[in-house]
C-alpha cells in the first residue's frame, strides 16, 4: 500500500501565505495535504514531477452566478478552466431560493436581466424541486462537480417569496417583512448557505427592465436581514451598490456588521465617469477596518469590459433600424446580408441613428474605446489601437472599420471577429487605478461573475489574468506573485468564512494547480450553444494551467477535462484545521478535529 495518495514533486511552491516560492514536494492522502517539505520520502499511488513548474492553491473566487448552471451541469466552465476550485454563487442578490411557483417566472426574468442569462435556458435547465433554501442545495449537492460550490441566501428572492408583488414594486418592507425574510436568511444559514446578498445599483434590471427589487430596500430591512444571519452564528454578507450618498451607504453597511457583528464585502471599482470615487470608498473601508469592523472590498482583475459581436447579445449596430431587419437571422444569413453591397450601404448610412433607449446604446457607439480582440486579447489596450484610431488611419469611417472586423475575424471570413468595449476600471487608456485597488490591504479579487453575462461578459477568466498580467506581463506596473497568490486563495477564501481551503500547508484541503507560469495566457473567448434549450453563451480557454485537483484528484490536465468530479457542495463556514492531532494531520469535518 502506498505511503500518499499523491505526491506532487519538485516545484517551486507558492503556498498562499504571502512567502517567496521555495522547491517542495507536497504529500496528499484522502483528499487532505499531509507533507510539505525538501524531498519527501514514501511511494504515491500518483506521482506528479512539476520540476520547473509553479505549484499553487486552487483558486477561490467568491463571486460567481452558477445558480441555474449548478443543478443542470456538472462543469462549472469557464472558471474550471483557470484554476478556480471553489466558487461562491448567490452574489448580487439574485438566485433562486427560497420560491413558490407562482415566482418562478420572476426568478428567471430577474436572472435574465440582471446577469444576462437566456431566459430559454433558465426555463428548460430549471427543475424547480426545490422550495427552501435548504432544499435548494440538496438539489445542489446531488449532482457532482469539477469544482467545489457554495452558495449564499439572495435578498431578491426572499423579498419577492416574503412579500409578492409588493416586493418587486419596491414597496417599503413592514416590521412583519422584515422579521419574516430575517427568519428566511436565518434558516438559509443553518441549512448550509455561506452568507446574505443585495444590489442597490441601478445597473441591475429584470429582462423585463424594472429595477431589481432590493434597489430601494430601507436601512431597517437591510439591517434587519443581517441581524438573522448574526443570529445564526455564521455567515457573511455581500453588497453591490451605486453609492450615490456615500457617507449614507456606508452608514448602513457599518450598522449591518455592528447589530449582526458578520463581515461584509461590497463590490469596487473604477467608473470612468467618477474617476476618483473609488479612493473614496476605499478611505471607507480602512475607516471601519480601524474601528474593527470586517469591512472588505471586492475588485477586479481588469476591466469590466463588455464584449460585442456578431453574435453576441451587443455589437455597434444593434440599435440600427437597418440591421434590426436581420438581427434575428442565423449567423450565416446574417453574414450573407452583411456582404451584399446594397444592403451594406444602407446599414452604414443609418449608423447615426441609435435609441437611447435601447440597452447599451449609450455604450456601443463609443468607437473611441472599443478594440478588436485579438487571439490572444489585450486587455490594457492603447487607445491609439482603438476602432476610431484606427479607422482615422485607414480614412474609412469607424463603424465600417467595425463590421469589417467582425466579418473578417483576423482573416478568418466567419463573421466571429469580436471587438472589446473596456468600461469599468480603464480610465485614460489604462488600468492603473485597478493597481492601487489591488494593492489595498483591504480588498481581495472578484467580480468574475463566472456563469453570468453569457451574451456579453466573459470575465470569468479573471485568475488568469490576475496571475499571467498582474504578476508578469504588464508594463506600467506588476505586483508580486506571493501577494496575488495569497489574495486569490487564502484571503478570498477567508472572506467568506472559508479557513479549510487556499493554503498549501498539512491538514487543508488538497485544491492544488500545477502552472506551467512561463506559458500562462488567455486565449479569445468564443461562442458556444451549449446551455438548454440551444442558449448560447462566450467562453474563454487558457493555456498554462497544466495540472487541477480538487481535493487531491486530478480534474484538468493542460485544459482538459480528467472525468473525475470530486467537487461537493460546501455546506457554511469551514474553521481551519488542525494541524496536527496525535502525530497525524487532521482531516477537517470530525467533531473533535481528528483523523477518522
Amino acid at each position: 500500500m502506498a505511503d500518499y495518495d499523491l505526491l506532487i514533486r519538485g516545484g517551486s511552491v507558492i503556498d498562499g501565505t504571502g512567502a517567496d516560492a521555495r522547491i517542495a514536494d507536497i504529500a496528499v492522502s484522502n483528499g487532505v495535504i499531509v507533507a510539505v517539505g525538501t524531498d519527501l520520502k514514501g511511494t504515491a499511488d500518483t506521482v506528479v514531477n512539476a520540476s520547473g513548474l509553479l505549484v499553487i492553491p486552487g483558486i477561490v473566487d467568491i463571486h460567481a452566478h452558477y445558480d441555474g448552471q449548478a443543478t443542470w451541469d456538472s462543469r462549472m466552465h469557464p472558471s474550471s478552466w483557470h484554476g478556480v476550485t471553489t466558487a461562491v454563487m448567490g452574489n448580487c442578490g439574485v438566485g433562486f431560493a427560497p420560491v413558490v411557483a407562482s415566482n418562478h417566472d420572476k426568478l428567471i426574468e430577474l436572472m435574465e436581466g440582471v446577469e444576462d442569462i437566456p431566459g430559454a435556458a433558465l426555463h428548460e435547465g430549471l427543475q424547480w424541486n426545490w422550495s427552501t433554501f435548504g432544499e435548494f442545495l440538496d438539489a445542489v449537492d446531488e449532482r457532482p462537480h469539477d469544482i467545489d460550490i457554495a452558495a449564499q441566501v439572495p435578498h431578491g428572492a426572499l423579498r419577492l417569496h416574503v412579500m409578492g408583488e409588493r416586493g418587486a414594486n419596491h414597496e417599503d418592507a413592514t416590521a412583519d417583512d422584515i422579521a419574516a425574510m430575517a427568519e428566511l436568511a436565518r434558516e438559509g444559514i443553518e441549512a448550509g448557505a455561506l452568507g446574505f446578498t443585495t444590489s442597490r445599483t441601478r445597473n441591475h434590471k429584470t429582462s423585463t427592465g424594472a429595477y431589481t427589487p432590493t434597489l430601494t430596500a430601507a436601512p431597517d430591512e437591510l439591517i434587519g436581514i443581517a441581524e438573522g444571519v448574526g443570529a445564526a452564528g455564521s455567515g457573511v454578507l455581500q453588497v453591490v451598490s451605486d453609492f450615490l450618498d456615500v457617507d449614507a451607504e456606508f452608514a448602513t453597511l457599518r450598522l449591518m456588521m455592528e447589530r449582526s457583528g458578520r463581515p461584509l464585502s461590497i463590490s469596487v471599482v473604477r467608473n470612468p465617469m467618477a474617476p476618483d470615487d473609488f479612493r473614496v470608498w476605499l478611505d471607507h473601508i480602512s475607516a471601519a477596518r480601524a474601528d474593527g469592523l470586517a469591512l472588505t472590498g471586492q475588485v477586479a482583475a481588469r476591466a469590466v469590459g463588455l464584449i460585442l459581436g456578431l453574435e453576441c447579445t451587443l455589437n455597434p449596430f444593434l440599435t440600427n433600424p437597418v440591421y434590426r431587419e436581420i438581427a434575428d437571422l442565423p449567423l450565416p444569413d446574417k453574414i450573407a446580408q452583411l456582404l451584399d453591397p446594397d444592403f451594406r450601404a444602407r446599414l452604414l448610412t443609418k449608423a447615426g441613428e441609435r435609441s437611447k433607449a435601447k440597452l447599451g446604446a449609450n455604450l456601443i457607439g463609443r468607437f473611441d474605446v472599443l478594440f478588436e480582440m485579438a487571439d490572444e486579447p489585450d486587455y490594457e489596450p492603447s487607445l491609439e489601437e482603438s476602432i476610431a484610431a484606427r479607422a482615422a488611419r485607414a480614412g474609412v469611417a469607424p463603424e465600417e472599420f467595425a463590421l469589417d472586423a467582425m466579418l473578417d475575424n483576423h482573416g478568418v471570413g466567419d463573421g466571429k471577429g469580436l471587438i472589446y468595449l473596456p468600461f469599468l476600471n480603464y480610465v485614460d487608456g489604462a488600468l492603473d487605478g485597478l493597481h492601487e485597488m489591488l494593492s489595498h490591504p483591504f480588498t481581495v479579487p472578484g467580480l468574475g461573475d463566472g456563469g453570468a453575462h453569457v451574451g456579453t461578459i466573459c470575465d470569468g477568466s479573471f485568475p488568469t489574468t490576475l496571475l499571467a498580467y498582474w504578476g508578469r506581463d504588464r508594463e506600467r506596473g506588476t505586483l508580486p506573485l506571493p501577494y496575488l497568490v495569497q489574495q486569490h486563495c487564502r484571503d478570498t477564501a477567508q472572506t467568506v468564512g472559508l479557513f479549510d481551503r487556499g493554503v498549501l500547508a498539512p491538514g487543508y484541503r488538497a485544491d492544488i494547480n500545477i502552472v506551467d507560469y512561463d506559458n500562462l495566457r488567455l486565449h479569445k473567448p468564443e461562442i458556444v450553444a451549449d446551455l438548454p434549450a440551444g442558449g448560447k453563451r462566450l467562453l474563454q480557454r487558457a493555456e498554462g494551467w497544466a495540472h487541477t485537483f480538487v481535493a487531491g484528484v486530478e480534474t484538468y490536465r493542460n485544459g482538459e477535462a480528467t472525468g473525475a468530479l470530486p467537487g461537493r457542495l460546501v455546506r457554511g463556514a469551514q474553521p481551519a484545521p488542525a494541524r496536527w492531532v496525535g502525530g497525524r494531520p487532521a482531516v477537517y469535518g470530525s467533531p473533535d478535529g481528528r483523523t477518522p
